[in-house]
């Protein structure tokens, strides 16, 4: 993870998650005032709630059969205000995890994206070179051979050892680079 990255995006989830907290008080509050979501939502899950875990700690204890009587309205006012009110903190966070995690993907999917660039700008100036080594082995085969360049050299010292010795006939001058 990037440092740089680091205080703005997670300041701004944090506070997110803070702002989340009066929200669920605020729907809490209004679970209590409003009574159709008194009735229609919050006591509902509450009800559900209240009979699972009343379900299981009579399991726990050993009584199988026992009938579970409903919590009153006012206490599944209460508990269902506070369901709410935590299932909304904690979807506020699954949310800044969710954000997170795309955020995190976005940012591989881009560095995977410079790595491939870069891989291919190589694997170009590799086909480059390879053209370039071909084009100086073609100059190098095209070169005379090295007994040439001896020859070469054979003949530069004749005609050197002519223009210093004038007076030498060319018969003469012949079997002595010979030698």
């Amino acid at each position: 993870m990037v440092v740089g990255a680091f205080p703005m995006a997670k300041l701004l989830y944090l506070g997110i998650r803070q702002l989340s907290k009066p929200l669920a008080n605020r729907i809490k509050e209004a679970a209590r005032r409003s009574e159709f979501f008194k009735t229609y939502i919050c006591l509902p899950p509450a009800q559900l709630y209240h009979w699972v875990e009343m379900r299981t700690k009579m399991r726990i204890m050993g009584f199988r059969g026992t009938v579970i009587k409903p919590l009153n309205e006012e206490a599944a006012a209460e508990l269902g205000a506070e369901l709410l009110g935590e299932a909304t903190i904690f979807i506020v966070g699954g949310g800044c995890l969710v954000l997170e995690y795309w955020r995190h993907q976005a940012q591989q999917r881009h560095k995977e994206e410079e790595q491939r660039a870069a891989w291919n700008a190589l694997r170009d100036e590799v086909g480059h070179l390879a053209l370039a080594l071909e084009a100086l082995q073609a100059q190098v085969q095209a070169a005379p051979p090295q007994g040439a360049l001896e020859e070469l050299r054979t003949e530069l010292q004749e005609v050197r050892a002519q223009l210093c010795n004038p007076g030498q006939s060319a018969s003469q001058a012949v079997p002595a680079s010979k030698k």
